[in-house]
């Protein structure tokens, strides 16, 4: 996606409602959605052991994005709320980020993998082509887990109306701003 269709986690950007580009949809209950993924790249290194190449991983490193054109807010009187509340939502992914590095790095730094391929060229290429997979495989777990952990979030804010609850995760999310 180009840069304007994808906003990367800042400590000193805040979401605006101009940011949330999508149409509302109005078959479901909810006044708001806002489209988080990760994005990750990794430096992939090999090494001939006889006439095998092993590779390995190192230096994953995640971005924690928004996605405008899939994301919106319903006009409604209470905007603002909505909008600190998705806000969190953001904030939660980027609070969850260390943790999802460690257990990238834990499955995969200092290990190293078998390819295949006829010769060196061709196993380099698969290197990279396995890498990708192996990555994704296990990104795609911890893109679960960010959604549930989002659900969670929901559920114990009642989508930010709840606003002791809220406030107890606003105070969290600052920590991530300083």
């Amino acid at each position: 996606m180009s840069q304007n269709n994808v906003i990367a986690w800042s400590k000193d950007y805040f979401l605006k409602l101009s940011d949330f580009k999508a149409d509302s949809n109005p078959a479901t209950f909810e006044d708001s959605h806002s489209a988080i993924k990760y994005s990750y790249i990794w430096t992939i290194n090999s090494e001939g052991i006889g006439d095998e190449i092993k590779f390995f991983i190192e230096n994953i490193v995640l971005t924690t994005e928004f996605y405008p054109m899939l994301s919106w807010i319903r006009q409604s009187q209470e905007v603002a709320l909505l909008l600190k509340h998705e806000q969190g939502h953001f904030d939660l992914a980027e609070l969850l980020k260390p943790k999802i590095t460690r257990h990238l790095e834990d499955a995969f730094f200092g290990k190293k993998f078998s390819t295949r391929g006829q010769n060196q060229e061709q196993q380099k290429q698969y290197a990279r082509e396995s890498s990708s997979l192996m990555i994704a495989n296990e990104m795609e777990k911890w893109e679960k887990y960010l959604f549930d952990e989002r659900q969670e979030y929901d559920g114990q804010t009642n989508y930010g109306q709840i606003l002791e609850k809220q406030q107890k995760f606003d105070d969290m999310f600052k920590k991530l701003r300083l």
